[in-house]
């Protein structure tokens, strides 16, 4: 018979399974059958369209990492034989399992990881199998959750074998153990059966896995590297922001870490400004008929916040768009103000579960760097290519590079398929048309359009999703927006929501992460700190120190008694760029002597010279100073 593998027609023998392929095919250990990941004995088909997988896709990954938690399952529950196993399920990094058994400590995960080793060694196939209702439970008649499980089944019940180690699972499942080679239990914690407290407290035991080693090492070593950039930890040692039980999950902004949010904000004013934006501002608190004219009342209201005002219903908004469509009806618009950028720096608050909330990354309350961009249908692909420019120009200013996904229609999608696929289409042909690639993100839009989303790679290879551009038929005609065309005839516009930093606090969080609390000199909240020798030296420095000021300048004087040793320490604990010693050589010659944070000092430099070229790298926001 016939199979199209991997987009090639192929003769193979009847009766192939799935299986049979990826043993000839090293370095795949799933499969996508017409469309459907599949087991692996599935057997093939005359004309089966067949895509053999490997760790580079998101389905196969869960298929390998749900593998590796039935492995964990299987040694634990060797060394632990009174162990009951309840789920173990893939999750967004890695995978976990809950059992009901003792409280196992660090030493416990060594001995499960060597007997994992072992089992791997073995390579045991890995089987599925039907059995009835009644077979299953018999199977699992001394394990309570299995029972619970199998309660809510109806039928043929499928069960995955490896050696002596049977689990109830849909599958899929990788061939064998042997594909399972690289992997490493993270840590342990409790979770209530269900996650309901009323329930037994179980043991989660988390873990993460590749195909190879080296992918694991490399894995290893980035979440080393990013304990040590913890924005958490690197924001509480610079005094950036912080967080209180008066507010859980919303972020209180501190002096410098407002200097660090208003310079983000200086250089998106000036961006925008330059490339025809208008800026507007509407109201945190709106009534519940614009929520539910908007859609957001019946697609959003789960993660919305609620008051009342004169006996009326109102919400606290979670999204700025209502607003600038507002702003938008206040006249009559024409073809000729097209686009129409409305731009809005917008605090939003949403209802974040408390057990998500993370740092700066996950919160409650945060400012959006939102936009509106009014055009016609004919317009779209322009003004679409101008907002990817955009973001382009500011994320080089960072140094960050990007990758691009398209989010298509959701399951919960608001308007007629018509104009969702319109809407598709365009965004499609826009990326095509500036030659950008991206990858497909299937039904991750927004309730009211599809998107374009944007991931930065910081300097440790992690990813981060920041800006967006969604394009909305929807919300025009929900709230019956209309423009004069050409012909003088009204005409319903299109709306582009579009965000670059995405949330301001989340992206500072970042930043701390990507420069480790280095903050390039435009950006850093004190950039240049003089630290005196002794008490006759503090005249200087308070002139130097008002020289700079005037020239808008961060500057701050360190006049302790302590040693300079100790103050220079001191000075890059906090990260400051610059740090200048003032002793009586720089009093008597006026010049200075200059230390960057990598540890490199300049002596003689004019104090006019270094204000100068301080003056220019802030002009010019460069990433690096160079004296």
């Amino acid at each position: 018979m016939q199979i199209v593998l991997n987009n090639k027609k192929t003769e193979v023998e009847d009766g192939l399974r799935v299986r049979d392929l990826l043993l000839k095919n090293k370095g795949f250990f799933a499969a996508r059958v017409n469309g459907e990941i599949v087991d692996c004995d599935t057997k093939l088909g005359d004309g089966d369209k067949v895509e053999l997988l490997n760790f580079d896709d998101e389905e196969a990954k869960s298929v390998f990492w749900h593998s590796t938690a039935h492995l964990l399952a299987h040694a634990l529950t060797t060394l632990f034989p009174n162990a009951k196993p309840a789920i173990g399920p893939a999750i967004d990094e890695g995978f976990y399992y809950d059992f009901d058994v003792k409280a196992l400590t660090p030493e416990d995960l060594e001995k499960i990881e060597k007997k994992m080793k072992e089992i791997v060694k073995e390579n045991l196939p890995i089987i599925k199998k039907k059995v009835s209702l009644e077979e299953a439970k018999k199977l699992f008649k001394d394990n309570p959750y299995k029972l619970e499980l199998l309660n809510e089944f109806e039928g043929e019940i499928s069960i995955y074998t490896q050696g002596d180690f049977t689990d109830l699972c849909r599958g899929p499942h990788v061939p064998s153990t042997g594909y399972l080679k690289a992997f490493k239990l993270t840590k342990i914690s409790g979770a209530y059966w269900r996650g309901n407290v009323k329930n037994k407290q179980l043991q989660r035991v988390y873990g993460i896995s590749f195909p190879r080693e080296e992918q694991l090492k490399e894995y290893l070593r980035i979440k080393e590297e990013a304990e040590k950039r913890d924005h958490r930890k690197i924001g509480k040692e610079l005094d950036l922001f912080s967080f209180h039980e008066e507010g859980p999950g919303f972020p209180f902004i501190h002096p410098k870490g407002m200097v660090i949010i208003n310079e983000l904000l200086d250089y998106w004013r000036e961006i925008h400004r330059e490339d025809g934006y208008k800026e507007v501002r509407t109201p945190i608190i709106l009534n519940k008929e614009l929520w539910i004219r908007s859609g957001h009342w019946d697609h959003y209201k789960n993660n919305m916040y609620f008051t009342k005002i004169d006996n009326r219903d109102f919400a606290i908004k979670p999204m700025n768009c209502p607003g600038g469509i507002l702003v938008y009806k206040t006249k009559i618009r024409s073809y000729k103000d097209f686009p129409l950028k409305l731009a809005e720096i917008g605090l939003v608050h949403r209802h974040e579960l408390s057990g998500v909330l993370s740092g700066l990354f996950r919160v409650r309350a945060f400012t959006q760097d939102d936009a509106h961009i009014f055009t016609t249908e004919e317009g779209i692909e322009e003004a679409i290519i101008g907002v990817i420019k955009l973001v382009d120009k500011m994320y080089k200013k960072f140094g960050f590079e990007y990758s691009v996904e398209l989010s298509t229609r959701p399951e919960d999608y608001m308007g007629s398929l018509e104009l969702w696929n319109k809407a598709e289409a365009s965004l499609k042909k826009a990326l095509e048309d500036y030659g950008l690639k991206y990858k497909i993100n299937e039904g991750d839009g927004a309730f009211y359009g599809p998107k374009i989303d944007f991931h930065i790679r910081d300097c440790i290879g992690r990813t981060w999703q920041c800006a967006t551009i969604q394009l909305d038929f929807q919300m025009p005609e929900r709230f019956e927006l209309t423009y004069e065309g050409k012909d003088g005839k009204k005409h319903r516009p299109v709306m582009i929501h579009r965000v670059i930093y995405g949330s301001l606090e989340r992206f500072m969080g970042i930043l701390i992460e990507h420069f480790a609390g280095r903050f390039p000199l435009w950006l850093s909240p004190v950039q240049v700190v003089l630290l005196t020798v002794a008490d006759r030296h503090v005249e200087f420095a308070n002139k130097v120190m008002r020289e700079m000021f005037k020239k808008g300048i961060r500057v701050e004087i360190d006049d302790r008694a302590e040693t300079i040793a100790k103050k220079v320490r001191d000075a890059q604990l906090q990260k400051i760029p610059l740090i200048i010693t003032i002793g009586d050589k720089e009093v008597n010659s006026n010049n200075l002597a200059v230390r960057t944070l990598d540890g490199k000092v300049k002596y003689g430099v004019k104090v006019e010279d270094l204000i100068d070229k301080i003056v220019e790298n802030v002009k010019n926001r460069d990433l690096s100073f160079n004296l």
